[in-house]
């Protein structure tokens, strides 16, 4: 299982990283969304299963950091890189780009470990559902505002997304539109799993 986990992850992180070389010089939000979204809610769950119990995972996760705390941070992380200022210097500096997606992995991989935690620990388990519901929420949140924002965020003028030309304000709304079918709702999926297991009468039973 925990091998499975490593190779969907680092393959669906393989791929994000190469759409991200491809659409990097084209400035397209939904190029950057699609990636966003195969980093923090694809790969980072996948990845964060294949080490939620290794000594990898312990140094990621610190014993210090609850799951509402990570939720915290992934919303810091997020909303200032979808910042305007944020995103004309991720679109025009590699060195920018490279950190920003350090931090997206960093981040995501933080609040999925978080939220992972050992049947055992159900008080952190039932925090972790609210974090991924919290996490949901914002999401759901900036991917309404990019979205129904009456006009473009992050410039003028046309671009082109794989070879397929858009303007800013249709760009901006498929990639608000991303953000809500993937990014929110792979969040609210994870707090359901994760409510479920706890809810089970032999995880109750462990946590008593």
């Amino acid at each position: 299982m925990k091998t499975t986990s490593l190779t969907v992850g680092l393959t669906i992180l393989f791929f994000a990283l190469v759409l991200l070389a491809l659409t990097w010089s084209s400035g397209s939000l939904l190029a950057h969304m699609v990636v966003h979204m195969m980093i923090v809610a694809i790969a980072a769950p996948f990845l964060a299963v294949s080490i939620s119990r290794s000594q990898v995972g312990s140094t990621i996760k610190p014993s210090w950091l609850g799951p509402l705390l990570a939720s915290v941070l992934e919303l810091l992380v997020v909303w200032f890189w979808h910042l305007p200022a944020a995103r004309r210097w991720a679109e025009t500096r590699a060195d920018a780009v490279l950190v920003e997606q350090i931090s997206f992995v960093g981040a995501g991989m933080i609040l999925w470990l978080t939220c992972f935690r050992p049947l055992e620990e159900g008080g952190q388990r039932m925090a972790g559902v609210i974090g991924l519901l919290f996490t949901s929420i914002h999401m759901t949140l900036l991917g309404v505002l990019l979205t129904l924002s009456p006009r473009p965020l992050y410039g003028a003028g046309d671009i082109t997304c794989l070879g397929i030309p858009l303007s800013r304000s249709v760009d901006q709304q498929l990639a608000g539109v991303v953000m809500l079918l993937i990014g929110a709702a792979a969040y609210l999926i994870g707090a359901v799993f994760l409510l479920a297991e706890v809810l089970k009468p032999e995880s109750s039973e462990r946590c008593r």
